[in-house]
């Protein structure tokens, strides 16, 4: 018990020392996540509001392989995209492999699935009274889509948030395709597991308590959205 507490107050002394390796590894691990989610956004949120929205052939195809990849294996994008960038497959001469590019991604397809299944379901989780009043009053087709869109935002966001939670916490597709390399592909979960194996547990605990930390506050944002969406859903019934 007394080694636990000592190795936690090292933890906390790391964290208040302003260590520079160790704020270069969370700047690292919040950039390349947050570029994952950019790109997952863009293709993601269009793919899901089209499939919300629209009825055409194979739709149901696509939702299912959405839904399944939601729980997609990270070791498996991993490997995937190794054989994708090593020198002898076909993105060799890009020269991706072991940089923070890669890592991008990797964090990009783990994230895609996951806001596009969960934007398609805030869409037609919308009720439909909201759309035929929108063609009662004479909406055009592209008005009754940005209000529905609207009433849908808070469930969008919360999927967004459940993605970057799940790419902030990733390791095995970014440890495969970025070699975890000090001062240029380590993050803060790569990091974490190599500092255990060695034995360096105040590191791994101080990269611990700050990536729960992390969670906890997109947890707690993610929670504020969904109370707004409760409570202006409250004033749409009452008025």
């Amino acid at each position: 018990m007394d080694s636990i507490t000592e190795g936690l107050i090292n933890a906390l002394s790391i964290i208040l020392s302003l260590d520079t390796e160790l704020l270069g590894i969370i700047y690292l691990s919040i950039k390349v996540s947050s570029l994952a989610l950019l790109i997952a956004a863009l293709a993601g949120l269009p793919l899901g509001a089209l499939l919300g929205l629209k009825r055409f052939p194979l739709r149901g195809g696509i939702i299912s392989l959405l839904n399944t990849f939601m729980g997609l294996p990270p070791v498996v994008v991993g490997l995937f995209l190794y054989l994708m960038l090593s020198r002898s497959g076909p993105f060799g001469f890009m020269s991706l492999l072991y940089t923070p590019s890669a890592m991008v991604i990797a964090q990009g397809i783990i994230a895609l699935p996951i806001v596009a299944a969960l934007c398609h379901s805030a869409i037609v989780n919308v009720d439909p009274i909201i759309k035929q009043a929108s063609a009662t009053l004479g909406a055009t087709p592209l008005q009754t889509t940005i209000t529905i869109i609207k009433e849908a935002r808070y469930g969008i966001m919360s999927g967004i948030i459940a993605a970057l939670g799940r790419v902030m916490s990733e390791v095995g597709a970014i440890l495969i395709v970025g070699g975890n390399i000090a001062g240029y592909t380590r993050v803060m979960t790569t990091t974490i597991a190599l500092e255990t194996d060695k034995g360096n547990f105040e590191l791994a605990l101080a990269l611990g308590i700050i990536l729960l930390s992390i969670s906890l506050l997109i947890n707690i944002f993610l929670h504020r959205f969904q109370k707004m969406g409760d409570i202006t859903t409250k004033w749409v019934l009452w008025d």
